[in-house]
């Protein structure tokens, strides 16, 4: 499934340029262009989903493969050890700027408060 007007679509297409670290059939992983760490990866499956809301039961095979995705570039990017963060935002409260389901792996240096909203994760 692919939307006309959504800018990770048009990635998948390869109709706008990224930086790969891993793709397959179902899934990529690019370099985020705006970094907020030293290791600032996006993991997109190639379906168009807008979000965590509207995932299926049918599509709970592709969001495991992306975890495994995830576990391997972790690995592969030397923040499996040190530590890093996997983070879906759903929704204009979360900060989701992209209506395509994805998952920012971060790491590669201590990584601050999980939210604005309180200090209990700093």
């Amino acid at each position: 499934m692919f939307k006309e007007d959504c800018l990770f679509c048009k990635i998948v297409a390869g109709t706008i340029p990224c930086n790969k670290v891993y793709e397959d059939e179902q899934i990529l992983a690019f370099h985020d262009i705006a970094p907020a760490a030293p290791v600032h990866v996006l993991i997109i499956p190639k379906k168009h989903i807008d979000s965590m809301n509207e995932v299926t039961a049918e599509d709970l095979p592709l969001i495991s493969d992306i975890h495994r995705v995830a576990i391997e570039l972790a690995k592969q990017l030397g923040v499996a050890e040190s530590g890093y963060r996997l983070i879906n935002n759903c929704g204009p409260d979360s900060g989701q700027a992209v209506q395509h389901l994805h998952y920012h792996l971060l790491g590669g240096g201590k990584l601050g408060a999980l939210t604005g909203i309180s200090d209990s994760h700093a």
